[in-house]
């Protein structure tokens, strides 16, 4: 496993992927996406995935970006097919039917951030770097930052970093909203341990649902996102989850989802 450009853990139902290429700080190439593709393809058809978490090896990176090696010779014909390529592997991530969450360790930058940005929500540590600095380099963000970015963070900040380019720590990224929760990289393990702990004692097919309401509500107006939350809300009625959860809480136990 140790070679794989990416590593997968699956505890359960909770896996945790891991981009692997720490010498060249995780950086993503046309090999990375495709393995990544392939074990979000698997993930999609896990019928007991309850979350994911995604992050980079070692402690110096979470992804460095879109790897510039390979890109740099590229004609606009294969520029738009790596664009298109990370598109689709990024997509995947975010469309996945339970919570998807980054654990951010050190530079998260272009692709990266990119990354990041397609995850439910982010968690760093406190040597994060974001941005998305394309600009720099005479591109632009290709695998959705321009489009993400100002959905997660409001248009004008969005503006401002993939136009200057210009590099923000976690602190930053936390009171801009890109980022939930700042810690010490001592602790991203221990959330990571106890967000899993959270998410296997809650429903899992709550925990689909209220990410199915919020998601695809988020692109319809007022009215028709709270009747997609009221049948929503229903059809959890409709199994033995609810009766177990709502048994629990009158019993005073813990619920065995």
């Amino acid at each position: 496993m140790s070679e794989a450009v990416i590593e997968k853990v699956d505890n359960d139902g909770m896996v945790r992927l891991t981009i692997n290429r720490p010498k060249a700080l995780n950086a993503l190439n046309s090999d990375v996406l495709a393995a990544l593709e392939a074990h979000l393809v698997e993930l999609e058809a896990q019928p007991n995935l309850r979350a994911v978490l995604i992050t980079g090896a070692g402690e110096k990176s979470f992804v460095a970006g879109a790897d510039i090696t390979e890109m740099r010779e590229k004609t606009p014909e294969e520029a738009r097919a790596f664009a298109s390529q990370a598109l689709r592997t990024i997509k995947r991530l975010e469309t996945l039917p339970v919570p998807v969450v980054a654990l951010v360790n050190g530079f998260c930058l272009g692709g990266g951030c990119e990354l990041a940005l397609a995850c439910d929500w982010a968690v760093a540590s406190d040597n994060a770097v974001f941005g998305q600095p394309e600009v720099l380099l005479g591109v632009i963000p290709g695998f959705g930052g321009t489009q993400r970015l100002p959905r997660r963070v409001g248009p004008a900040m969005a503006i401002d970093l993939v136009t200057t380019g210009r590099k923000i720590d976690a602190q930053e990224a936390l009171r801009i909203g890109l980022v939930n929760r700042v810690m010490p990289q001592t602790e991203l393990e221990s959330y990571a341990e106890e967000l899993t702990k959270q998410l296997k004692g809650n429903g899992p097919q709550s925990v689909r649902g209220a990410k199915m309401a919020v998601h695809d509500g988020m692109d319809q107006d007022l009215d028709s996102a709270l009747a997609l939350e009221t049948s929503l809300f229903a059809f959890c009625f409709a199994g033995n989850e609810q009766k177990e959860g709502m048994a629990a809480f009158v019993e005073k136990r813990k619920p065995n989802f």
